[in-house]
This record gives structure tokens, C-alpha cells and sequence, in this order.
């Protein structure tokens, strides 16, 4: 495999060859068409050749150290089970990348130090993909109530399902209750098919697709029907103290400030909560200024066993373009 070179950049030019012991996977290491390479290289800088079980890294120190450090990663993923394509590329990088948290590239890796952060669920592990997510990720296991706030598609109720999943299974938690305001967008739930549940249900779909990925469907089922998982929304939440549980408000921007006071006091002993939400996508009247999360952040920011985990554009890990676009908007406000 050879492809053109990529342009020289200043500093010392440095190489390395590395050697990898599974040839047989290579191949996804590679991608189809090794684009995952060619996203290295266009990423880093560097230029990339192959042979065998070898690979060989052209670049400055800087790049060669870095791309050599991204290639271990996503090698030691593969052989975990993992599947590789350009956006956990993409997201290997951007952990290099961040001088705070490369150790958890090289622990992932089979180097020293800490295990790799992860969440491991009946159908599938979880892993950061973005420094943003590893910060939150910690959070989850550090702190009583976590916000987390940011645009879609940055894994904030994703990883937040996850923990409490992996928290059921271990018996830690009894119950995990997952929440969202139930806005109406142009309709009136009175005139909505169906009865409350059938009316409510689909405000709570994203809800039910995280849980369908972290645990089989006939468990979900299961736990629903017994208790162990609630799915309700806010107003449900009204006048309980919620004990031996894991809490997550998703939508949170779009809850009142009156809402939001009333969801935090439902906090009870051996409890986490976390309330998921973008700032910036307010549905309700009022806008920016009438949100309870918004309300939330400027009140409580500060207040011990509480954390407050910001995602931006860049942690978007859905398909890249995602990202331009939530960019292209942040800039436009700006």
C-alpha cells in the first residue's frame, strides 16, 4: 500500500516502523480502500506506508509520535471486538490530541497506569470517543447529580443510559427512571391518538432506542413490566422521592424553572441524576431566558457532589457532517 506523500510541514522529519503481531486483522485496521489511514494522514500530516504486518510513519516527531500512539488505540480496539471506521478515527485523534488525557489512548492500548475508561453493558462497551466524553464519563462514577450540556449528537443520554444499565445489571442501583418534558411542537397531547401512554410514548423514543442498544429487547421489556426501568414524563415525577435509582432527565432544556426545582428535590438516598440537555434548542415560550436547565446552571454551578460537563461541535461523534452543521450554526449566533 503506498499513496502519495503528504507535504512536508516545518520541523524535523522523522520514521518509524511498526510492527503488529496480527496480521489478519490488519485489514480492518486499514478500513475499505484504507480510508482510515487516509484519514490519518489527512488528520495528522503524516504519510503512511504498508507492508505485511508493518506499517511505517514519515512526519515530523510530533505527528509520527502522535499517529503511532492512534494506531496502537484503534488496533487495541479491534482487538477487542470493537468495529474502527473514520469517526472513531477521528475520535482517537482528538484524545491524542488532548495533552490531559493521552494516558487513556496508551491505557487502552495495554500500556501502564489507569484501565481505560469504559462502560460495559449486556450487548456492548462503551468507550469515550471524545475528551468531552471521557471528562463525563468520570463524572458519572464521581458525583451525585451530573448536567450535561450541549448540542445532539454528542452522546449525552447515550452514555448516561449506559451507565445506568451497567449499574442495574451490577445490583448498585434498584431502579432507573428516565424522564423528558413532553412539549408540545404545534399540537395539543389532547389531540393526539391514543391513550396518555400511546400520547407520550413518542417524546420518549430516543429514550427507548438507548436502552434497545445497551440490553435485549425482551429484557427491556422485562424490566419495564416489572418496575426496574420507568419511563415517564417530568409531570410524573411530582410528589416522590426517588431512592435506590438512577435519574435521567433528557430534554432538559425544555423543562420550566418550576419543573426543574421540582425534579432535582426528587433526589434520594444511594441516587444518581443527570440531566441531559442543549442550552441553545429551547422549545418552549418564552426561549433562552424561560428554561429551567438554563435557570439550573446558573443557580447551582459551584454546589458540592454537583458537576457540570459542557460538550461542543466537536464532540458530536454522529456522521461528521453533523458536526459542520451544529459548527456552522454556533458560528452564525456568535
Amino acid at each position: 500500500m503506498s499513496r502519495k506523500p503528504v507535504p512536508a510541514q516545518s520541523g524535523e522529519r522523522s520514521r518509524v516502523e511498526l510492527l503488529f503481531d496480527k496480521p489478519q486483522i490488519l485489514s480492518r485496521l486499514f478500513g475499505q480502500y484504507d480510508q482510515n489511514l487516509v484519514a490519518l494522514e489527512n488528520r495528522l500530516g503524516v504519510y503512511i506506508t504498508a507492508r505485511g504486518n508493518k506499517i511505517g510513519l514519515e512526519g515530523t516527531a510530533e505527528q509520527v509520535a502522535m499517529a503511532r500512539d492512534v494506531l496502537h488505540d484503534l488496533y487495541a480496539r479491534i482487538q477487542r471486538g470493537e468495529d474502527v471506521d473514520t469517526g472513531l478515527v477521528d475520535a482517537s485523534i482528538a484524545m491524542a490530541t488532548e495533552p490531559t488525557l493521552t494516558g487513556i489512548i496508551r491505557a487502552d492500548a495495554g500500556g501502564g497506569g489507569a484501565p481505560p475508561i469504559m462502560i460495559r453493558t449486556r450487548k456492548k462497551t462503551i468507550v469515550p470517543r471524545t475528551p468531552a466524553q471521557a471528562h463525563y464519563m468520570r463524572e458519572l462514577v464521581n458525583n451525585d447529580i451530573i448536567f450535561a450540556l450541549g448540542p445532539a449528537g454528542t452522546g449525552k443520554t447515550y452514555i448516561a443510559v449506559a451507565q445506568a444499565v451497567q449499574q442495574l445489571i451490577t445490583g448498585s442501583i434498584q431502579r432507573l427512571i428516565l424522564s423528558r418534558p413532553a412539549v408540545e411542537a404545534g399540537e395539543k397531547l389532547g389531540f393526539l391518538p391514543g391513550d396518555m401512554k400511546e400520547k407520550v410514548d413518542p417524546y420518549l423514543r430516543p429514550l427507548y432506542d438507548a436502552l434497545n442498544d445497551c440490553l435485549p429487547a425482551e429484557q427491556v421489556e422485562r424490566r419495564i413490566a416489572s418496575g426496574e426501568i420507568e419511563i415517564a414524563p417530568i409531570a410524573f415525577m411530582r410528589g416522590r422521592t426517588l431512592a435506590d435509582a438512577f435519574i435521567i432527565l433528557d430534554e432538559a432544556q425544555n423543562t420550566t424553572p418550576a419543573q426543574m426545582k421540582m425534579f432535582l428535590t426528587r433526589f434520594g438516598e444511594n441516587s444518581r441524576m443527570v440531566i441531559c440537555g442543549d442550552p441553545k434548542q429551547v422549545d418552549i415560550p418564552g426561549g433562552v431566558g424561560a428554561s429551567g436547565l438554563n435557570d439550573a446552571v446558573t443557580r447551582l454551578e459551584g454546589v458540592e457532589a454537583l458537576s457540570i460537563c459542557r460538550f461542543t461541535a466537536g464532540d458530536v461523534v454522529r456522521h461528521p457532517i453533523v458536526g459542520r452543521i451544529v459548527a456552522a450554526y454556533e458560528g452564525n449566533e456568535a
